[in-house]
């Protein structure tokens, strides 16, 4: 935390890594999708001609984008193809997502907890293109932490 008068240091978005239940260096291009948001419930009290009372609600959570260049790691798709197929015993994983600063050490990281894949997207294909091949693993999680 910075002292009054500091400036804050920013870090930049391409400076992170991913953790696949503890698997490190999961390499990914692009992450997206860390979010909470609480809903309102509302509630008005007998006699209250003032308006409604709000409370939080429960929380919920989009769900995490991981998109990487395509391999021959079937790693990602196995997973995805397990809950597709209805083998879905130890299909849920925790993942972190860590910041990393310019001299390459965590500053701090987003854990989202019991993740379960929800929709794999294969590459597009394009002869007339040289771009790199992309493949998209969509997951939904339970809950979030920032440590």
């Amino acid at each position: 935390m910075p002292q009054p008068g500091q400036q804050p240091v920013y870090y930049r978005s391409y400076q992170f890594s991913v953790e696949i239940d503890g698997i490190i260096n999961a390499r990914f291009q692009e992450v997206g999708g860390i979010d909470a948001t609480i809903d309102v419930t509302e509630y008005r009290e007998g006699g209250d001609s003032l308006g409604m009372r709000k409370f939080p609600g429960p929380t919920k959570h989009s769900n995490l984008s991981f998109k990487r260049g395509f391999t021959d790691d079937l790693r990602i798709y196995t997973w995805f193809e397990d809950v597709m197929t209805g083998r879905t015993e130890k299909i849920r994983k925790n993942i972190s997502v860590l910041q990393i600063d310019m001299a390459g050490k965590e500053v701090f990281r987003w854990n989202l907890f019991q993740a379960f894949p929800v929709k794999y997207t294969a590459p597009a294909f394009n002869a007339k293109g040289n771009e790199l091949a992309i493949e998209t693993l969509e997951v939904a999680y339970e809950r979030l932490e920032r440590s």
